[in-house]
């Protein structure tokens, strides 16, 4: 038995930024929107009272934009009443999105506004009875945008004529001006009635493809019907975003939202790249930061980024930035002149070929969700079992992705290590006992033994647990039933060893075989990684080379060194001195 709590989970977050109060106010539309007439309570008061706030510091427009989104059901009589009340284009675009049966228009239509019932009249699919309603009340014209008066060189403008169906010939004008699109298409003035009602028609036509003609591109569009604010420009000069706490993009102006919402700050390259990565690793403003985007070709090119980190007033909590991307004065002006000219290493088009697969994964990623969780509407239990299962396999690629371009990052030296001062041992000694958990019932595990005292590390804890438990989790998933992997951690000179033996399975495999195990050519019982054994080891021993030491297979067990903060303190007695030096050299060539 599930319990649907996503409208309280949403009325408890608070809408601090404009990038949260729109998507809490787009949240409220869809929660709202799907529920059932005879909803009532406390909380869906609350909600509309939500609502009716948000909606004040939203524009129009982008409000407008919204209630025009094709994922939007507008199932609600209430939202819809609600929504009409409001400016012009904001009803109109209500009463197109509304779902609404017969019975329940007959029911809301006397409550609507006059200005509403017009949007209503222009309908077509609500049936004789509504229409024979809508007749009733006097509602009997479709509206038409109006027409623009043209002015003619050294005149005065004069105000069109109104015309409307029901009215008589107009009295006869000795100078009107004749009405024109927007688009300044000339066409000439007559007298009343149909004729200027068959005028303006011809001129909004003409105005609506010559605007659909400037915002065209080259990319194929599908037929969706969606407002010019939403067609994608040619070539894109500046756009607004706001990030997450963790630097990736959740939110971006409408033109560019598809092409740019979970673009990552971090993984653009940036000129010098300490520039980028010092200031979203202090949560500092982003002052004229220099990247280069790859994607589409209208973002594709050199950017310049300005933002400023915003944090929760009441905890101090890091929640992102808020900026704008433009292009450089100094860019060139083809988007194609500003890639590099120099061929593509093959780390580079791993990355661009992860780039391109991951929007359709979050893509169907996030549709199963959709069918999953119900928001269009009632499903079957079966459907809504494929589409979780669907979800978790998106969710499992997603994670795949990352590994790769971690690893095509730390081969082409294009990610550093967060730096930081984290106990080595302390991770270790964690990590075996969550491992426990698991090997305990299998009598297997890790006979672990520290010798002296261990240093720190100049890693971030993040980092370390990562190189921990891919190491470990890896080599207690292939050991076997009562097989214990001695692991020995010990502090050499300025580095730190860690010595793990190798499973039965491992221990004769060569250094290619070792590192170049296909994916599930070794069973896993505990799977460290989506790619399997030589994967997640190749992987560790990348990251151990960017934190400045190295992963090395020394016959029957791997060793694992990496840089101490401190060194061992030294010994008394000049010939340990000289042996314990030359094993310091040793071991930090990880020989």
């Amino acid at each position: 038995m599930h319990f649907d709590d996503r409208l309280g989970t949403v009325l408890r977050l608070r809408a601090d930024g404009p990038a949260v109060r729109r998507i809490q106010f787009r949240q409220l539309l869809d929660l709202l929107g799907t529920m059932p007439s005879d909803a009532r309570g406390a909380q869906i008061d609350c909600a509309f009272s939500r609502l009716a706030q948000l909606a004040a510091t939203i524009p129009a427009a982008d409000r407008a934009a919204m209630v025009r989104d094709q994922g939007l059901r507008l199932r609600s009589p209430r939202l819809v009443a609600s929504l009409v009340g409001d400016e012009s284009q904001i009803a109109a675009a209500a009463v197109d999105r509304a779902e609404l049966s017969e019975n329940e228009w007959l029911d809301l239509i006397p409550a609507l506004p006059i200005g509403a019932r017009g949007h209503v009249r222009r309908r077509r699919d609500l049936g004789l009875a509504v229409e024979a309603h809508l007749a009733r009340l006097g509602i009997r014209e479709r509206g038409l945008p109006p027409a623009v008066p043209a002015v003619a060189a050294g005149e005065a403008a004069q105000p069109p004529s109104s015309v409307a169906a029901d009215d008589g010939p107009e009295p006869a004008q000795t100078n009107v001006a004749p009405f024109v699109s927007p688009a300044r298409a000339s066409i000439p003035a007559n007298e009343d009635g149909i004729g200027a009602i068959v005028r303006k028609i011809e001129a909004y036509r003409r105005s609506r493809q010559e605007a659909d003609a400037a915002l065209s591109v080259d990319a194929p569009r599908l037929p969706l019907d969606e407002d010019p604010i939403l067609h994608a420009p040619a070539h894109v000069r500046a756009f607004d975003f706001a990030t997450d706490a963790a630097g990736r993009i959740s939110w971006s102006d409408p033109g560019t939202a598809p092409m740019m919402i979970g673009q990552a700050l971090a993984s653009l390259t940036a000129s010098p790249p300490s520039a980028l990565r010092d200031a979203l690793r202090g949560r500092q403003p982003l002052r004229a930061v220099r990247v280069r985007m790859e994607g589409a070709r209208a973002i594709a090119g050199d950017w310049q980024i300005d933002a400023t980190p915003w944090f929760d007033p009441l905890t101090g909590r890091h929640l992102g930035w808020r900026g704008r991307m433009r292009r450089p004065v100094s860019a060139p002006s083809s988007p194609a002149a500003a890639l590099p000219t120099k061929p593509d290493s093959q780390s580079d088009r791993i990355r661009q070929m992860l780039h391109e697969l991951r929007t359709p994964v979050n893509a169907i990623q996030g549709f199963a969700e959709v069918i999953q969780q119900q928001l269009f509407g009632p499903t079957p239990h079966e459907y809504r079992a494929l589409a979780a299962t669907i979800a978790g396999d998106a969710a499992r690629m997603l994670a795949a992705f990352e590994e790769l371009e971690r690893l095509a990052k730390l081969d082409s030296d294009a990610l550093d290590l967060e730096p930081g001062e984290t106990d080595l041992a302390g991770v270790v000694e964690a990590t075996v006992g969550q491992l426990a958990a698991h090997t305990r019932q299998r009598g297997s595990g890790f006979a672990l033994k520290i010798s002296g005292t261990v240093p720190a590390v100049p890693l971030a804890q993040i980092e370390v647990e990562r190189i921990v438990w891919r190491l470990l989790a890896t080599l207690a998933g292939v050991s076997g039933p009562g097989e214990v992997l001695k692991l020995k951690l010990q502090p050499r000179g300025s580095a730190i060893r860690v010595d793990v033996s190798l499973p039965a399975v491992l221990a004769a495999r060569d250094d290619k075989a070792l590192f170049e195990t296909s994916a599930g050519s070794v069973p896993q019982v505990i799977a460290a990684g989506v790619f399997g054994v030589g994967f997640a080891l190749r992987l560790v021993a990348a990251e151990a080379k960017a934190a400045g030491g190295q992963l090395v297979h020394k016959g029957d067990r791997l060793r694992l060194v990496l840089p101490g903060l401190t060194a061992a303190p030294s010994p008394h007695s000049d010939k340990d001195a000289g042996g314990q030096g030359s094993d310091d050299k040793v071991s930090a060539a990880g020989k």
